[in-house]
């Protein structure tokens, strides 16, 4: 049974099934859940700062919408982090990186959320789990689904909610391939039945989306990769940890390569078209080769009884005579040249290419 307690005025608090509540501040948003039991509620800067001195395990979502004035700065000065947090976190801009402070990690986490890379600001200490990020008013993809999970899995300590996140910031990748991936294995079957020329911008987008996901993904997974081999170098490191680290990069691993499937998919794509392409354009190179092989003997003919010399001028003065070597003469190198055609190899390949469906 799913219970849901509402209490009415400034806060809303749910069960812990919940998927992130949020309550609007302007242009921020700001969710605190309670662990381990997940209880997610809405407040503002001012009170997340107090439950965060207050509680030994909390999680805090602060989220500035799109077109908000206030900076991440501001929000690391809000909930009284500034001692904290490294100069980057939350600044607009910052590429994905990972940095080991002593008791504390601070990660730039990309996701894929809504048809875009976004990137989440991640500060995990041994009490509490900082996640800023800017966007539109709906929560990110990655965050819903950790809600969901907490309720229902209620990690221990903010590591394993951590790596939760983490791989649900994966997870949104490994989606987004699969997806491009069946689009572009779709678009090639079509275009084997019926090429059209607005295939090839398709095929170019889900090409671009291929780069763009490998591009944010990799140097993520490196920046990851540096330091999870640093800390388990390292012998204080917790065996649990170490476990949940170990599993992240095989995950991470696991996710490059869909998305470097992904990108070999987009390049077979793009060479099956310009075969099709090659195909037909041969197609037409055959036939014209044909009708010039016929239509040659005639035009040699043209130009040549069309000479005035005096031997075709004296003694060629008979229409009969005219049009038995005219026609006789195109006749016969015209028989002669296709019997040629076909006792060699030329003629079979003109047909083949003529019709490549009958080698299929």
């Amino acid at each position: 049974m799913r219970l849901r307690v509402l209490v009415t005025g400034d806060a809303e608090v749910y069960g812990p099934w919940v998927t992130g509540l949020r309550r609007r501040r302007g242009k921020m948003i700001v969710s605190v859940v309670a662990m381990p039991a997940g209880i997610a509620a809405r407040t503002d800067l001012a009170e997340a700062r107090r439950r965060l001195t207050a509680s030994d395990f909390l999680l805090v979502d602060v989220q500035l919408t799109d077109g908000a004035d206030a900076g991440g700065r501001t929000v690391v000065d809000g909930l009284g982090l500034a001692a904290e947090c490294p100069p980057w976190f939350g600044e607009a801009g910052t590429p994905a990186r990972a940095d080991f402070l002593g008791d504390r990690v601070a990660l730039v986490v990309p996701a894929v959320d809504g048809g875009r890379v976004v990137h989440l600001h991640v500060l995990a200490t041994e009490r509490h789990l900082i996640v800023f990020h800017r966007g539109p008013a709906e929560p990110a993809e990655p965050l819903e689904r950790l809600y969901a999970r907490l309720g229902e899995e209620h990690p221990p300590d903010t590591a394993a909610v951590l790596f939760l996140l983490l791989h649900e910031a994966l997870e949104t990748f490994r989606r987004a391939a699969v997806e491009a991936l069946l689009a572009v294995e779709d678009l090639e079957d079509d275009m084997f039945d019926h090429r059209r020329p607005e295939q090839v911008y398709r095929l170019a987008r889900l090409r671009r989306r291929a780069a763009s996901l490998h591009h944010f993904l990799l140097p993520y997974l490196q920046a990851m990769d540096e330091v999870f081999t640093r800390r388990m170098l390292n012998r204080d490191f917790p065996e649990e940890r170490r476990r949940l680290a170990t599993e992240f990069q095989h995950a991470g691993r696991l996710v490059l390569a869909d998305v470097q499937a992904l990108q070999e998919g987009t390049r077979r794509a793009f060479a099956s078209y310009s075969s099709l392409v090659s195909g037909e354009q041969n197609g037409v190179i055959n036939r014209l080769t044909i009708v010039s092989m016929i239509f040659l003997p005639l035009t040699f003919l043209t130009g040549y009884f069309g000479m005035n010399f005096s031997y075709l001028t004296d003694e060629i003065e008979s229409r009969a005579v005219f049009w038995l070597l005219a026609v006789g003469l195109q006749a016969g190198v015209l028989v002669a040249a296709l019997y040629v055609l076909h006792r060699t190899r030329l003629w079979r390949r003109l047909r083949d290419d003529e019709d490549p469906g009958d080698r299929s």
